[in-house]
């Protein structure tokens, strides 16, 4: 295609049928459209193909029932597990699998990944985010990038920029600092452009007084200028309030257009812009600019190469990614002897046994063939468990499907389990005489469009009554308690963690998540996944409070001082740490060497597994600044990397190698302090087993 000859035969409203969506395809009953399920479309113009645009994160999101056929996609872990791998090759397997699903089933562009940052457990969409730590959620997104698009489709990184709460998403104003700004809410995409994403996609939230999506400062200064972003910038879905400044600040595709299909309060946007233009918000030639970088993504996409797309991805083959991505990203946070189970006997209680919670809602939703609930993965790895009590919470359930029940509720997100049957609180002591030990599910869900309720932060009456009686009967009867933790955000823990043995983060591991359950649970395997996150003591711990905010604007006034930064710089303990999980085995830290050019560090060291298990270390590399002139945090994760399967008695030598710019903080642009730097590799921010120092 000659891009410049094809934009000069175009008339001014083709040229705006083109930036502008058509309206939301394959939703809202609107079927008419060759893939339901998909979100958004670049209108096909003077003879191009229309290019389809789906969600999400977890796996691709599109309707299963098309032309009196099934087609299914994976459910793959949640970004907030996925970055617990702490796996690069794991993310970009993932992408592979996503990518061939969004290709063969005729989708264009994957909008995925998330990747804002954590700054709240209550955030509504921390699920679909990696990390409190833009390093992390940078390089896990680049990696997911990669593995999609080397099957010839595109992604979004999304949501640029500070889209951190759901409350008021599509008009609050985030008022946060330019160094804020630079070193944690932009750094994670600064870090994924790496993988070239082919579109990037802007928040709906305002920033500094100005929509993301209209931004000249975020898409023209930072993100195309100094970054050299060339892709395409598109909108989030109805955000901003005028088409017309969004095309001049670099916004190219306005989605998903025609707007006034669903919502009421925006004119259609083509209308917008030809206003716009004969009142000199925006000139022609800005409109030109968009169609070139529109144009350029058309050309590479599948559609228009003629890709004849075979509804019929690999899906058995996906699914053992999904279970190896959930197996790695299971973390163990506590453990007193519980696990691994081995051959012993378990009572499970909690509704979640069966009502396993996959994912969360909204544009991270997946419509999966079958999800292998916990109970189910016992079941088929031979784990022997007390079926009297599964039979009482299977039955309650089945009672309750006969009345329409649904095990949440699909706006909200708030849970509504009977957790606990009457009948099972009055025999606690009968299930302890009867039995090994005990397993207690615990769940919570969350989505799109709310923050988390500050009740499902907190346990519930009848969970923590469950909780106490089930301990103290197995307990004395010197028999242990573990529980699994089926959750997308962090809960409140520390309240009622001493009552049991051992907790494990299991997440919302996606269709298999039973089977990855049960093979870590059994012993089959050895846990690996870290947290990417703090889990604090107290909710009034948090440095983001009050959160959310209710209002127009939300004040970072922590600033830079986000997650671990602010619990370690200001001497605050966590309930665990970020970077903390346990192994069944054990990991010794040797040989540190470091060496310097002008540009990097080259950082070595061995791990050794000590232990009888084999397993995987997930090593980090925090940096400790000298005192200077900017105030720095106490510390700052600037390497990881996980080590292959070692046996007991095996070591692994790694290197990682580290930007000294990196190591630079922003004040009125970016500065390296000299001084002696402090090199801290660890097995966790708080667990840190080599140190040397080294002057910059």
């Amino acid at each position: 295609m000659n891009i410049e000859d094809f934009i000069n035969n175009m008339t001014l409203d083709e040229k705006l049928d083109f930036i502008v969506g058509p309206g939301l395809p394959g939703q809202f009953g609107n079927d008419d459209v060759e893939v339901r399920g998909t979100v958004g479309i670049i209108r096909g113009v003077k003879g191009l193909p229309d290019i389809y645009l789906a969600d999400g994160p977890a796996g691709l999101r599109i309707f299963p029932d098309r032309e009196n056929n099934k087609y299914y996609a994976t459910s793959f872990p949640i970004e907030s597990m996925l970055a617990s791998t702490w796996n690069r090759d794991i993310l970009r397997e993932v992408g592979e699998a996503m990518g061939e699903e969004t290709k063969e089933y005729g989708v264009d562009v994957l909008l995925a990944p998330a990747l804002n940052i954590q700054r709240n457990p209550l955030g509504g969409r921390n699920f679909e985010y990696y990390s409190e730590d833009p390093l992390v959620s940078g390089e896990m997104a680049a990696s997911f990038v990669e593995g999609v698009q080397s099957k010839g489709v595109g992604t979004s990184i999304k949501h640029f920029v500070a889209n951190n709460q759901e409350t008021n998403r599509m008009k609050i104003d985030t008022i946060v600092s330019e160094r804020a700004l630079r070193e944690i809410y932009l750094k994670s995409f600064e870090i994924a452009l790496k993988a070239k994403p082919w579109t990037v996609m802007t928040a709906y939230n305002k920033v500094n007084g100005y929509y993301c999506s209209q931004s000249e400062y975020l898409i023209k200064k930072i993100l195309r200028e100094e970054w050299g972003f060339d892709g395409l910038v598109m909108s989030d879905w109805f955000a901003g309030d005028s088409g017309a400044h969004q095309v001049k600040a670099g916004n190219d595709l306005i989605m998903p257009g025609k707007s006034y299909q669903v919502l009421n309060y925006r004119i259609d946007e083509r209308e917008e812009i030809k206003k716009g233009l004969n009142e000199g918000i925006l000139t022609e030639e800005d409109i030109d600019e968009a169609i070139r970088n529109l144009l350029n993504l058309v050309i590479k996409t599948p559609k228009y190469n003629n890709y004849n797309y075979s509804n019929n991805p690999n899906l058995d083959e996906h699914a053992k990614t999904a279970y190896n991505a959930a197996l790695e990203g299971i973390v163990l946070l506590k453990n007193n002897d519980v696990f691994p189970i081995k051959d012993k006997k378990v009572a499970v209680f909690g509704t979640a046994q069966i009502e396993t919670i996959k994912g969360g809602l909204g544009s991270g939703d997946t419509h999966p063939k079958y999800v292998i609930n916990i109970i189910d993965g016992f079941k088929e790895k031979n784990i022997d468990f007390d079926e009297k009590l599964y039979n009482i919470y299977k039955n309650k359930i089945e009672e309750l499907r006969k009345e329409k029940y649904k095990p949440y509720h699909n706006d909200l997100g708030h849970t509504l389990y009977p957790r606990l049957p009457q009948n099972v609180i009055d025999n606690i002591s009968y299930y302890a005489d009867n039995n090994d030990l005990a397993i207690i599910v615990i769940s919570r869900i969350s989505g799109e469009f709310f923050d988390i309720d500050i009740k499902d932060f907190y346990l519930y009456d009848d969970e923590i009554k469950l909780i106490k009686e089930v301990s103290k009967e197995f307990r004395k009867r010197n028999k242990k308690v573990g529980i699994l933790l089926n959750i997308g955000s962090p809960i409140e823990m520390a309240t009622w963690e001493e009552l049991v043995d051992g907790i494990m983060l299991i997440w919302q591991a996606g269709q298999e998540t039973g089977r990855a359950v049960a093979d870590i649970v059994k012993g089959n395997h050895s846990p690996s996944g870290k947290l990417a996150l703090t889990i604090a003591k107290r909710f009034e711990d948090l440095p983001s409070l009050p959160f959310p905010v209710n209002g127009d604007e939300v004040i970072y006034d922590e600033g830079i001082y986000v997650g671990y930064r602010y619990f370690d710089t200001f001497k605050k303990e966590p309930l665990y740490e970020f970077g903390y999980g346990l192994s069944y085995t054990k990991f010794e830290y040797s040989n540190l060497d470091i060496k310097k050019d002008n540009e990097k560090l080259f950082i070595s060291f061995n791990v050794k597994n000590i232990g009888g298990f084999p397993g995987k270390e997930i090593s980090q590399i925090y940096i400790r600044a000298p005192k200077g002139k900017i105030d720095k945090p106490f510390q700052e994760l600037k390497g990881f990397e996980k080590t292959k399967l070692l046996n007991p008695g095996e070591f692994q030598k790694i290197n990682i190698k580290i930007n000294i710019k990196d190591l630079s903080s922003y004040h009125e642009g970016w500065i390296l302090e000299h001084g002696q730097y402090e090199i801290r590799v660890g097995a966790s921010s708080r667990d840190i087993r080599l140190i040397e120092k080294i002057d910059l």
